[in-house]
């Protein structure tokens, strides 16, 4: 990333384009979007029919002509057309219309770690359409660093793990820079991928792409550990008639499901440990790691890292928005002078 913190305290606003879910925050203003990033088009005319939380509603529910496309995947902007009209429309004319007065109008944006120059690219391009001048790029793991209130400028470290839908980055922090890091390929939609799976192969049951989430609520509070109920009903379609079906689901074999995808996320945890200088691990033992992103509110995520590593893990207060609101607090000067490097390298 290039960005450095005198030139993001002249940008007007800032994006985290997600794969799940696009946020905007526009300095004065605060967080005024934060909705799923998805669209939904007539194919026949090429209008766009709805944007964010409705046309999310409409996925699998739609007749032939009407395509819900998610122009974000992996946190790179692979239809950068798509990405231009959905943010369009999710800011409203009002706000694009306070944001073109602004004279040389400058964005700043959220991009995965080691995304390559392609994505970058991208996501530049998607807010150049929007009218602006210049984007600052900002590494995620550093940007959800501050919005989460973690002393990143400080010479001690400090462990974050974003936990995405498409992706789970890991990195320790110090004196403002990413020490070391790790992508991992697994995220939110791993774990759907595998309870639906699961469902599936065990049950013969399929199961809408909307109820998986309140799936993974059922298993309790601690869903991903040994407490909780030992089964619970779930509503499907059968595989073989195509009919409605309710079967009970034991949540000790869905937990099973879910562990093998996060088996990834734990070796990616153990590669930066690994790599980390001693006296940089040493600080861990007492802070641990701080979870951010949607899927850090899995249940009982925290839980299985916890006995996993013997860490202390905590979840942010607002661990889906961490990262806009650092930007945030980046574009509004809130941040102290020594992060300035924090954005380069």
């Amino acid at each position: 990333m290039t960005a450095s913190l005198e030139q993001l305290r002249r940008c007007h606003f800032a994006v985290d384009l997600g794969a799940a879910r696009t946020r905007v925050f526009v300095k004065g203003a605060g967080l005024i979007v934060d909705q799923p990033s998805v669209a939904a088009v007539n194919t026949k005319t090429g209008a766009l029919i709805a944007v964010g939380e409705f046309a999310e509603k409409m996925t699998g529910r739609t007749p032939h002509y009407i395509r819900v496309v998610r122009p974000v995947s992996g946190g790179t902007v692979v239809d950068i057309e798509m990405a231009q009209r959905m943010l369009r429309q999710l800011l409203g004319d009002k706000v694009r219309r306070t944001l073109r007065r602004k004279p040389r109008l400058r964005a700043a944006a959220c991009t995965p770690h080691d995304s390559d120059p392609l994505a970058q690219r991208a996501t530049v391009e998607t807010l150049v359409g929007l009218g602006a001048r210049r984007v600052e790029l900002v590494d995620t793991l550093i940007a959800a660093g501050v919005g989460c209130g973690l002393p990143v400028e400080r010479p001690e470290a400090t462990m974050i793990m974003v936990c995405g839908a498409a992706a789970t980055q890991v990195a320790v922090l110090s004196l403002g820079s990413i020490v070391t890091a790790e992508r991992i390929p697994v995220g939110g939609e791993a774990i759907d991928h595998a309870i639906v799976q699961h469902l599936r192969h065990h049950h013969e049951l399929m199961l809408p792409s909307q109820s998986v989430r309140p799936l993974q609520l059922a298993l309790s509070g601690n869903g991903l550990t040994s407490q909780g109920p030992t089964s619970t009903e779930i509503h499907g379609r059968d595989v073989a008639t195509g009919l409605a079906r309710s079967v009970q689901v034991d949540t000790a074999a869905v937990r099973d499901a879910i562990q093998t995808p996060l088996t990834a996320v734990l070796d990616g945890i153990g590669k930066v440990l690994r790599v980390c200088p001693p006296d940089l691990v040493a600080d861990l033992v007492d802070r641990g790691i701080m979870m951010v992103g949607g899927s850090a509110l899995l249940p009982g995520l925290d839980q299985m890292l916890r006995q996993a590593t013997g860490m202390p893990v905590h979840i942010a207060e607002r661990p889906d928005v961490c990262a806009v609101l650092g930007l945030g607090a980046m574009l509004e000067g809130r941040i102290e002078p020594l992060v300035l490097d924090s954005t380069a390298g």
